[in-house]
Parts: structure tokens; C-alpha cells; sequence
């Protein structure tokens, strides 16, 4: 291993050509880590990280479906065989299943009418790819010495807050699909926090809030660097830290 790569900090973010990861993404490079943007479409992996390259960062494209077990192994070996040690996951590569989260184009995640397969497929990506690119990306998150994990989720997440008829999330539609699949991706950040503290890797949850977004519409209220600067706080945090919680910019977010 050379001495560059025993000693520079290397973040991984998955969904990062567009969007709060590609934002997420600057911020870091930002910061002095090298930054390998995780893409399912090479061209536009590539595309985003010559751009961010373009602007002074050392960033990479790593082409990387969350959703392709081959796919993620490949970005493993390639992460192994090009830095051999990984300090920074965040798993942020995310679909909404009807292609938008506004209340008036999410009627066809009402639970007593959705069709189970956009659940099951947006499950496979929201909760599934992040079991799947974790679990890959541990041996290597295991040889920094400040390894961290930033899971992606939302404020729709919360069961207190949508739960509540007359609070914040009450002009959403229920769903049954994406807004589950992040409460589900809260639980799992929960178990692998427990798991991984014995190994001083951190493990959070984190809600970007409304953000000016494709899937959104553009109808987002925050910039994607505002969006994105909570994912690289925790991504970020000193070894006293937090593990196991839910944060948004405001601060913690009730589970």
C-alpha cells in the first residue's frame, strides 16, 4: 500500500452522480478526502466526477448498482485493490418508487391500493442495497481508524411525526411503500450501530429535510448543499460521537 493511500481519508457515496449525494460528495472532496461517486449509469458517474475533478477535488467514479450483488462486489474489489481501506460510507442511493414524493403525484403508494411490486422493488434499493453494499464495504471500513456510516433516510422515516394528524408530515398521503422502507432503513442503521460499536465504526441515520430534488420535482425548499451538509456532519464526527441515532440539521429526530 502507498504511503498516500496508508494515510488519505476515502469516502464512498452511493446515488452520488446527481442530487444530496453528489452533493455530499463535493462537501467531502471539499474537505481533503479522496471521493469515489458510486453510479449505476458509468457515463454519468464519470460525467459527475470530472466535473467535481474539474473544481479541485480527487474524486473517482465507481460504477455501482446497489440493487446487483455482482455490481456491488465489484465496487468492493475495486475500492480493495485501488485504496485498501475505506473510512467514509454513506449510503445514499434511494428511490421513491412513483418517481416523486409531493402529495399530489404519490397516490399510487396508498397502502390499500399499491401494487406490491413497486414496495418489493423499492425495498430491494432503499433497504436491501444498503445490507448489501455495507456488508461488502466492512473489511475495508474496518482498516480506518475513523470508520463512519451515514445511512440516508428521511423525515417521512419518523413513525412519531407521521403519526401524528396534525403535525408536519399530515399533508402527505400514506404510503406503503417509500416512507416505510426508510422507517425500515432506521431500524437496520439501529442493529448494525450495535453490532459495529465493538469496532469503533459509527452508524447513523440521517434525514436531509426538503431538498431542492429530482425527486421532489424541484419542488424542495433547501439547496442540495444545505441538504447534504447534515450527511457530511455525521460522516465527519470526532470518536466520541453519536451511534445508532436519527439526525437532521435541526438536531435528533424522533424515531
Amino acid at each position: 500500500m502507498s504511503e498516500r493511500t496508508a494515510h488519505q481519508k476515502v469516502a464512498l457515496v452511493t446515488g452520488a452522480n446527481k442530487g444530496i449525494g453528489r452533493g455530499a460528495a463535493e462537501q467531502l472532496a471539499a474537505l481533503g478526502m479522496t471521493v469515489l461517486i458510486g453510479s449505476r449509469d458509468p457515463r454519468r458517474g464519470e460525467e459527475a466526477a470530472a466535473a467535481l475533478r474539474a473544481a479541485g477535488g480527487d474524486v473517482h467514479a465507481v460504477t455501482l448498482d446497489v440493487t446487483d450483488e455482482a455490481s456491488v462486489q465489484e465496487a468492493a474489489k475495486q475500492v480493495e485493490e485501488r485504496f485498501g481501506h475505506l473510512d467514509v460510507l454513506i449510503n445514499n442511493a434511494g428511490i421513491t418508487g412513483s418517481g416523486q414524493v409531493s402529495p399530489e403525484d404519490a397516490y399510487d403508494q396508498v397502502p390499500s391500493s399499491v401494487e406490491l411490486d413497486m414496495v418489493r422493488a423499492v425495498f430491494e434499493t432503499n433497504v436491501f442495497g444498503v445490507v448489501a453494499v455495507t456488508n461488502a464495504m466492512l473489511l475495508l471500513l474496518r482498516r480506518s481508524p475513523a470508520p463512519r456510516i451515514v445511512n440516508v433516510s428521511s423525515h417521512a422515516a419518523s413513525l412519531t411525526i407521521t403519526a401524528d394528524p396534525d403535525g408536519p408530515m399530515a399533508a402527505l398521503l400514506p404510503s406503503a411503500a417509500y416512507s416505510p422502507s426508510k422507517t425500515a432503513l432506521n431500524a437496520l442503521t439501529v442493529q448494525y450501530a450495535n453490532e459495529l460499536r465493538k469496532d469503533r465504526i459509527l452508524v447513523n441515520a440521517v434525514a436531509p429535510g426538503f431538498v431542492d430534488t429530482d425527486s421532489n420535482n424541484h419542488t424542495g425548499f433547501l439547496t442540495v448543499a444545505q441538504g447534504a451538509a447534515v450527511l457530511v456532519r455525521l460522516a465527519t464526527l470526532d470518536a466520541d460521537g453519536p451511534t445508532a441515532g436519527f439526525f437532521g440539521d435541526e438536531g435528533p429526530v424522533p424515531w
